[in-house]
């Protein structure tokens, strides 16, 4: 049985929290996957991630940011990106994966606002309107892997947060490996997607949220579908 690590640090008054294994177990059904998850704590990342996470066949970077344990959820994302595991990464999850890979592969000192409030470029910003317990309109690139899992050209996603990629650093996005996946009406990044890759999504939204209406998000479905290896 393939097992998927839900990494992050459960708190059942988080709405993602308890939608997640909801998500997971429609997704499994569907697919009469071999599939099964587990949650691992930010604290048990330490003092070796890689030797941690070894034998799960993928991860799930879940939202509830800060982290008890930041540099472990990056060690944790770094691990899947590198080796080739299914990585799915949803609000604070796609804000942590864009810190690795700035960190990692642009070589820059990318900072969150939100745990380094005084931070005078960070790469993760306060977002310019909230979007705690909002909806709203996605625009998938034409061509990506998340337009294809949609088998649509927009869709309509709910958020919790109040951080999302700084605007200045979007551009790096227009070439390299990571690419942006979907934006919102006004443009803003809000998916990313690394080609070469067997399945490494990042989403600002929280796709998991449909499972709470007993809808399968799609999202979820090809994550699990990866992890299955099918």
């Amino acid at each position: 049985m393939k097992r998927i690590a839900l990494v992050g640090d459960y708190d059942a008054s988080i709405v993602a929290h308890r939608a997640i294994p909801i998500a997971l177990k429609l997704a499994v059904d569907e697919l009469r996957a071999d599939v099964t998850f587990e949650w691992v704590a930010s604290r048990d990342l330490q003092p070796n991630a890689e030797a941690r996470l070894e034998p799960y066949a993928a991860l799930w970077c879940v939202p509830g940011s800060p982290y008890q344990n930041t540099q472990g959820v990056i060690e944790a994302i770094r691990f899947a990106r590198l080796r080739n595991r299914p990585f799915l990464g949803t609000c604070g999850g796609f804000q942590h994966a864009l810190l690795e890979y700035a960190q990692a592969v642009w070589r820059i000192d990318a900072l969150h606002a939100e745990t380094n409030p005084e931070a005078e470029d960070p790469l993760i910003a306060p977002l310019v309107c909230s979007l705690v317990e909002v909806r709203g309109g996605l625009n998938f690139e034409p061509g990506s892997r998340l337009r294809a899992i949609y088998g649509r050209d927009s869709a309509n996603e709910e958020y919790h947060c109040n951080y999302g990629l700084n605007p200045r650093y979007a551009s790096r996005l227009q070439s390299g490996p990571l690419k942006i996946a979907a934006r919102d009406d006004e443009g803003s990044v809000r998916a990313v997607e690394l080609d070469e890759h067997p399945f490494f999504i990042g989403t600002l939204f929280q796709p998991e949220r449909a499972a709470l209406r007993e809808q399968t998000p799609p999202l979820v479905k090809a994550f699990v579908r990866a992890a299955a290896g099918t």
